[in-house]
């Protein structure tokens, strides 16, 4: 069967490669991916390159779910170049959810939106670049605690703490869950039931 990109809807996570970033609070789009590639019995490994310099630009893998073609796929460049694993995609930008971290957010707690800028996580403005446009849908996971330390950067490149981690565990498989029903019925359905259980 043709690869046809109006038939495929993709799931970005981002994140930082490498065992050093794998438990810190900036890889929970990571981790979400990894939770739905166990769900679905899908292997996110095959290769994908920067289509500007041939470099490696990400991993993913294909699944189907309820009849839907999906796309799994994880930046390999470190988080703020995150925009050269999307930049070759052809599919329409209704079709490409990008789930990342937010330290703005309280831990575990989600929030989808359609469209808009990135709020400061250079990630997500990465793709936005890449993608010319901000008519993403995404995912925001919370990963913020009160008050908030200074040094932000040491923050997100952390892990969670021992009291943390129940909270982590259950925002990341909430957000598996929000992935689930935007490939099901689309992003204004997944808002209006998610914002309103995890803000509620």
């Amino acid at each position: 069967m043709p690869d046809r990109a109006q038939d495929l809807k993709v799931i970005v996570g981002l994140g930082n490669p490498g065992h050093t970033f794998t438990k810190t609070r900036h890889n929970v789009g990571f981790r979400v991916i990894d939770r739905l590639s166990v769900l679905w019995k899908v292997r996110v490994a095959e290769r994908l390159v920067s289509p500007q310099d041939g470099r490696p630009a990400g991993v993913y893998g294909d699944a189907e779910y309820r009849g839907q073609r999906v796309r799994l796929l994880m930046p390999l460049t470190m988080m703020n170049e995150s925009g050269e694993a999307v930049r070759g995609l052809d599919v329409p930008p209704g079709r490409l959810l990008i789930v990342c971290d937010d330290v703005h957010l309280p831990l575990g707690r989600l929030r989808l939106r359609a469209s808009g800028g990135a709020g400061g996580h250079h990630g997500l403005a990465s793709c936005l670049d890449a993608l010319s446009t901000e008519e993403i849908p995404r995912l925001r996971v919370g990963i913020g605690v009160l008050p908030l330390p200074a040094d932000l950067e040491e923050f997100v490149l952390g892990p969670f703490t021992a009291d943390e981690a129940p909270m982590a565990a259950k925002g990341i498989e909430q957000a598996a869950e929000a992935c689930e029903a935007w490939v099901g019925h689309g992003i204004e359905v997944v808002m209006n039931r998610f914002n309103a259980v995890t803000e509620g």
